[in-house]
């Protein structure tokens, strides 16, 4: 006869957990590296829903103590971080102006200017 063996509940949620975080990061390449509006639109819808899917299982394991959560982070590490990526977006930002004569970029505009940058004939994703 044949026996199943099961992983115990916490294992099981640990597994989901993973895939979930795994799938976000996908689609979030995805959405990123998306030229169609339509196609970016879609990927960003996905990795919302599955975001909010992986909250509510961690929040689940977190409430049956199943998850142990890091040890806190300093705040002035993550003031550091902070501040790193607001001048990295800022760099981005100006770049983004001196490109495309000092107009305030939107996303549509920098889909515009990634193809003028690349060939005639864009696939769905770079």
């Amino acid at each position: 006869m044949y026996q199943q063996h099961h992983l115990p509940d916490e294992d099981l949620a640990y597994t989901v957990l993973s895939d979930l975080k795994r799938v976000v990061r996908e689609y979030s390449t995805a959405a990123t590296e998306s030229s169609c509006p339509e196609v970016r639109q879609m990927f960003t819808q996905l990795m919302n829903s599955t975001l909010k899917l992986q909250g509510n299982l961690f929040q689940t394991m977190q409430s049956a103590n199943m998850y142990n959560t890091a040890s806190p982070a300093l705040r002035q590490e993550i003031d550091k971080q902070v501040k790193e990526y607001q001048q990295t977006q800022q760099k981005t930002t100006q770049y983004l102006q001196q490109r495309l004569g000092g107009a305030q970029p939107s996303f549509q505009q920098f889909g515009q200017f990634q193809q003028q940058q690349h060939q005639p004939h864009q696939p769905y994703f770079m």
